[in-house]
Order: structure tokens, then C-alpha cells, then sequence
């Protein structure tokens, strides 16, 4: 399946729209463009196995780009777009991008990017939506180049990279099968199962394009032939809207946008009909037990989650109501074996919390690395099984099989010698109506080594103080056993949140441990 396919049977369907300009892109026009944009890199004189890079806000010309690498066999690398100028060469120099593509709305990066030569390596730079000095205008070289197909098509893939949030973003590498670019897909396959996606789908996306899921979700679609709704930005009324406007059946969402749609006024939360929905994903990180039990009672149970990684070593799943009956749980184990381990590799009973590997299904197959580092590549490999690999989070499988994460194990605090998983704390405290967003970290204490604190994000600024520090305290300890609780909260007006939904917790930890330089690369 593939998006040319869907350009000869429904030319004039949409592949996507735009959700606050509209503009709509039908499989016909996404076919052509992408077959130009090919052309232009074999033109610039990419072979298949080069890389490109893509920094860009959501925008109508991204799935073209990316398309485009697809059909010319070239990896391309999804930049955020919330990245400074030395974080992006960072990225463009490891994944050895050729040709990069920005957009008139980054200017201010871009020029910066330009200005200090930060991209020695990249051969040509465009710009999408406007002129910026020193960039290529990408509509009007683009349009220069056939419609047709390039003579050699053969598959090509993202190369993204981790977060960041604990130290570099590691480069995901896959190799490339050689093979056509409508060869079988694994998501198709399992969207197709699980979510039963097809042609008729309606697949709201309201994410940056740059994150694994999205983006890889989104290209899923295209190939099943259904349209997706992209949102430019999250907002959490408009995302309403947007279900009721287009009567969208399938979603794909992370818990902090729950969140954010929970505490707005309940009137505004009804005033939207939501009943077309038949699937609501969620993932990337983990979701308080409250929040989901809400969503569930209110969207009914559409609520599907996941747990897996942009590493592509293992996928977890389950639906409303398994998750009623394991609640907490991101689900049972679809591919790969799950294994918990202790900090020898030893492995653990059920009920104990360890590390979580999976086991390879094929152990002759390739396993991933992350490139251009085999000492991370090392780390994520259990020490004596070594088709077994690691995200690096802490788990535990109950007596049904079912996984719950605990933590990841670099956020892990130990006071007094006692495991503390912030996690526990973090889910209690962002239920109450003041709390916006929180951060739960360790910090140095000198009688036990660390101690809970936690950094919050008010709903109010107003209401930063020792008043309500006091109110979240024994708030938590109504919910928690002391040990597990903060013994002091400090606020601040916004938390370094990717807008995925991952917490940039170094960030926020490096600061109490004297480590003021720290920053997203």
C-alpha cells in the first residue's frame, strides 16, 4: 500500500487537511509533489541510503518531504521544531543529512543556522512557504521537476531521534530492505488489527509531525488511504471542534493533552459531539489512573493505548476495557517477549519492579542501533541475552501478563536507601485543580543522600506560595505513604515539556544538582 496507489484510484480524495487553514492536499496532488521533491534529490545528487533533514512546524508541505525520501530510498531525520540552532547541527551532522529543509516560519533559526555555520555538511537548503536569505525558495525548485516517478524508486525510512530527555538524542537507525516502496508494512498491519484502519478512516492528528508517533501514524494512514486532520498547534477546544467539524473516527493523543481537555469547563466539554469516534490512542508517556478512568467515561471505551519506542523493539497494547480490569497497565506484549530484571539481569517474580528488556522475536534478525553510538547501543542490550534490549524504564508484569511502568531508571530517587518512583507522586499531584503540570525529582539531602521535591506549575500564578504548597503537600500524603510524598515544592511558570508529552526532567533536576549548563541536545 502506498500513497500512489490511492493518487490512480481516488485522485481527488484528501490525504490530509490543515485544521485552522483548511487546506486541504488530495492524494493526487501528495503523489505528484512527492515524485517532484524525489526527483529533486536525485538531482541534487542523493542515492539511495543519503540522508535529509526536516525542520518544520506542521505544515502542508511536510508529508510531500517525507514521502519524497520514501520513493528515493533516502532516510530522512524529523527535526523539532522547538530546537535551537546548535541542538539542530548536532542532529543534521550525526544523521549526515545532504539537504535540509526549513520553512519561512523558523526564519529566526534558520538565518541563525546560516549566520554561524552550523550545517558544513549539508550540501543544499530550502525553505518552504517564503524566502529567507541564503535558502533555496522549495516551491519553485520543486516545481521544476517532474511529476512522473524517478527510474530507481526503492524504499526509504525516518531515521528519528530520541528526545533528550536524559542527555543527547540517540539516532535511531534502521537499515533499509531494498525493497519496493509498497512493501508490507508492520504498522499497516497492526493498525489494520488493532484500531481497524482503512480507507474510510478519519484520523485526527493534533502532535508535531517530527514525533515518532505522529509522523509514522499519519504515513499509515496515507497508505491505508484515509485522510488525516493535522493540527498546526494543540489547543483543546479547537481539538474538539475539529472531531465534530470532520467527524473524525480515529485519534492519536498524549496524556497532558487529556489533561489539558479535562480541566476545561465541563459546558465547553459537552458543547462538542465526540460520538464519531471509534478509536482514541494514547501513549508516550504514562497516564494517571484518575485521568483515564475520566476520559473513559467521558469518550466512552475508545481508549486504546500502547507502550514501544521509536527504537522499534517491542509493542505493548490494550484496550478500554482491559485496561478497566488492570488499570495502571500499558498492556500486554504483541511483539516481543517481555522480560523484568534486576540490576544484574537477573530476572524478577511477578509483582517486582526491574528493568524492562524485550526479547527479540527473531534472534537472527537485525536489532537496532543507535548510530554513531555503540556505547548507548551497549547500554540498551541485557548483559548476558543479547537479543534482549531496553527503553530504559522500569516495570513490573502482573499474573495476566500485563505490564505497568513504574519509572524510567535514570529519574529513579533513592533516600535512605529506599526506591522512590516519582511517577507515583507526579500522577497524584497534577489531579488537583491547581496544578497545571508538575515535576517530581530527587535533590540532595545530607543525611539521605536525596530527598522528594517537587516543581510546579500552577494553574494560576497568583497562586504560587507557601499556602498552596502546604495544600499539595498533605494533598499527596492522603494519597500516598509520606517517604513516597514531597517535603517541599517549589513553582515555576512553566515546566520544560516537550509537546509530545515528555518531561524535560533533566532539565529540571541538573539545576539542583549544580548543573547549570544543562540543556535539550
Amino acid at each position: 500500500m502506498h500513497p500512489y496507489v490511492h493518487a490512480a484510484k481516488t485522485p481527488d480524495k484528501p490525504a490530509y487537511i490543515m485544521g485552522a487553514t483548511g487546506e486541504t492536499v488530495t492524494f493526487k496532488e501528495l503523489d505528484e509533489r512527492s515524485n517532484q521533491v524525489a526527483h529533486l534529490c536525485r538531482a541534487a545528487g542523493l542515492k539511495p541510503g543519503d540522508a535529509i533533514a526536516i525542520f518544520m512546524e506542521n505544515n502542508a508541505r511536510y508529508f510531500e518531504i517525507c514521502w519524497a525520501a520514501q520513493r528515493a530510498g533516502l532516510y530522512f531525520t524529523c527535526v523539532s521544531s522547538r530546537l535551537t540552532a546548535g541542538e539542530i547541527a548536532y542532529i543534521a551532522a550525526d544523521c549526515g543529512a545532504k539537504l535540509f529543509f526549513t520553512s519561512k516560519a523558523l526564519e529566526t533559526t534558520a538565518r541563525e543556522l546560516l549566520e554561524g555555520n552550523h550545517l558544513p555538511g549539508v550540501e543544499r537548503m530550502f525553505t518552504v512557504g517564503g524566502a529567507v536569505a541564503g535558502y533555496e525558495a522549495y516551491e519553485a525548485v520543486r516545481d521544476q521537476m517532474p511529476k512522473t516517478p524517478i527510474a530507481d524508486q526503492t524504499a526509504g525510512t525516518d531515521m528519528l531521534y530520541s528526545s533528550g530527555t536524559t542527555g543527547r538524542p540517540k539516532g535511531i537507525r534502521i537499515p533499509l530492505t531494498g525493497g519496493a516502496i509498497d512493501e508490507a508494512s508492520g504498522l499497516v498491519l497492526l493498525a489494520q488489527l488493532l484500531y481497524g484502519m482503512d480507507e474510510n478512516i478519519r484520523y485526527l492528528s493534533p502532535a508535531p509531525l517530527y514525533h515518532a508517533a505522529p509522523l509514522r501514524y499519519c504515513m499509515t494512514v496515507n497508505r491505508l488511504g484515509g485522510t488525516i486532520v493535522v493540527m498546526e498547534h494543540f489547543d483543546p477546544e479547537e481539538a474538539l471542534k475539529l472531531i465534530e467539524k470532520y467527524k473524525i473516527t480515529h485519534s492519536q493523543w498524549v496524556p497532558t493533552m487529556f489533561v489539558r481537555m479535562l480541566k476545561m469547563p465541563e459546558n465547553v466539554r459537552k458543547k462538542y459531539d465526540v460520538s464519531s469516534l471509534k478509536v482514541a490512542i494514547h501513549a508516550a508517556a504514562p497516564c494517571p489512573v484518575p485521568v483515564k478512568e475520566q476520559m473513559i467515561a467521558w469518550w466512552g471505551p475508545v481508549i486504546y493505548e500502547y507502550y514501544a519506542g521509536s527504537e522499534g523493539n517491542g509493542f505493548c497494547a490494550l484496550n478500554s476495557e482491559e485496561w478497566l480490569a488492570h488499570k495502571g497497565s500499558v498492556g500486554k506484549p504483541l511483539m516481543g517477549k517481555l522480560h523484568v530484571c534486576d540490576e544484574e539481569g537477573n530476572e524478577l517474580p511477578i509483582g517486582e519492579a526491574g528493568t524492562i528488556y524485550f526479547e527479540a522475536e527473531d534472534p537472527n534478525a537485525p536489532m537496532f542501533q543507535y548510530y554513531n553510538d555503540p556505547k548507548k547501543t551497549q547500554e540498551s542490550r541485557h548483559p548476558t541475552h543479547k537479543h534482549w534490549s531496553t527503553l530504559g524504564d522500569i516495570g513490573k508484569v502482573d499474573a495476566d501478563g500485563f505490564l505497568y511502568l513504574t519509572d524510567r531508571k535514570a529519574f529513579m530517587i533513592i533516600s535512605g536507601g529506599v526506591n522512590i518512583y516519582p511517577q507515583e507522586a507526579e500522577n497524584i499531584l497534577v489531579m488537583h485543580p491547581s496544578v497545571a503540570d508538575v515535576a517530581v525529582i530527587g535533590v540532595p539531602n545530607e543525611d539521605f543522600g536525596e530527598e522528594v521535591k517537587a516543581i510546579v506549575q500552577p494553574a494560576k500564578w497568583a497562586d504560587a506560595g507557601p499556602a498552596l504548597e502546604a495544600e499539595l503537600m498533605e494533598f499527596c500524603k492522603q494519597h500516598l505513604s509520606a517517604i513516597k510524598c514531597p517535603r517541599s515544592i517549589d513553582f515555576e511558570e512553566e515546566l520544560p515539556r516537550h509537546p509530545t508529552g515528555k518531561l524535560y526532567k533533566r532539565l529540571i533536576r541538573d539545576r539542583y544538582w549544580g548543573n547549570h549548563d544543562s540543556k535539550i541536545v
